[in-house]
């Protein structure tokens, strides 16, 4: 199927974006999609800034819209764009329509906000790597995420849940406010700054820590024989403490998790936004006319999304 439609393309590294009007057509094994939303990303800016492939180029890498045309997808199916070199290697999603393959489409749960999902897809993403393949939580099991109070690790704690665990325990500061963590795990045990934890934290199978620092020594003491921490964050220190005496002889592993080494599922999308259908967390970002990019693009911090019905 075939339709025109505005873009925002580029035509060349370091050049301004132009808004053209082309022609769209959809081949084999490809959906067309009437965007509304769209994210600006790292990975935009990055491919932007000097990256992208040769000759004129559509950006944007992760974006939201309802399906015109598609053999895997009905029309009129919200969905979110992401994955498959879309934005990086092929036209991406900033125009009022794009032309994406088949397996870059992954539906939108009808409980996800579509603007919020675009802000929260980085963060699920790295807590469903975390949780589901680098952890491989399985269904049975009990898991402590540390940090359980920031979105990543509310995030975990949700996925975890998702993924089977029979019981979730928070693990969070002394001087943390837990509010918004109560109704999403069994129970909450404090740490203090030196990881030093109390006899309250039970023996789990896998820990999932966003945390770092003493705290990630400290939590290795309560993991059961034959258990893994599952490590992606720092913010409580660079460096931390193992005692080998536990590590060897509970056969505990420490599994990094690095998301530019990881090559993600083709169905970890869809997963992560199913598993993080129910999460009330309030996401934050500013929604800004496609036609003011030039605006947002060198914004240090902060999430943006791009309105593409106004082109």
């Amino acid at each position: 199927m075939s339709t025109r439609g505005t873009v925002l393309r580029s035509h060349g590294p370091g050049e301004q974006l132009k808004a053209e009007e082309v022609e769209l057509t959809a081949g084999p094994g490809e959906t067309l999609v009437e965007m509304r939303l769209a994210a600006v990303t790292p990975l935009d800016r990055s491919t932007l800034g000097g990256k992208q492939p040769a000759g004129p180029f559509v950006p944007g890498a992760e974006g939201t819209g309802i399906v015109v045309s598609s053999d895997v997808a009905e029309a009129g199916t919200p969905v979110v764009v992401r994955g498959e070199g879309v934005g990086v290697t092929r036209d991406g999603v900033w125009g009022r329509y794009a032309v994406v393959p088949n397996t870059a489409v992954h539906r939108l749960p009808s409980s996800l906000e579509p603007a919020t999902a675009l802000a929260l897809m980085t963060p699920a993403l790295t807590a469903h790597t975390a949780v589901r393949r680098v952890a491989d939580v399985q269904e049975g099991e009990t898991v402590v995420v540390t940090g359980v109070t920031g979105l990543v690790g509310h995030l975990c704690a949700a996925i975890a849940r998702s993924a089977g665990a029979s019981r979730v325990i928070g693990l969070v500061s002394l001087d943390d406010r837990a509010d918004g963590a109560t109704g999403l795990v069994d129970q909450l045990v404090r740490v203090d700054g030196l990881g030093q934890v109390g006899r309250e934290l039970p023996w789990c199978d896998a820990v999932i820590d966003t945390m770092g620092g003493p705290v990630a020594g400290g939590v290795l003491g309560h993991i059961s024989p034959g258990g893994r921490i599952a490590v992606l964050g720092y913010k409580a220190g660079e460096f931390t403490t193992i005692d080998l005496h536990q590590l060897i002889g509970r056969d505990l592993r420490v599994l990094p998790v690095n998301l530019q080494r990881t090559t993600l599922a083709p169905d970890a999308v869809g997963q992560a936004l199913a598993d993080i259908a129910s999460v009330t967390w309030r996401a934050d970002y500013d929604v800004v006319p496609a036609d003011r990019i030039g605006e947002v693009l060198d914004r240090p911090a902060g999430r943006v999304l791009l309105d593409l019905t106004t082109l």
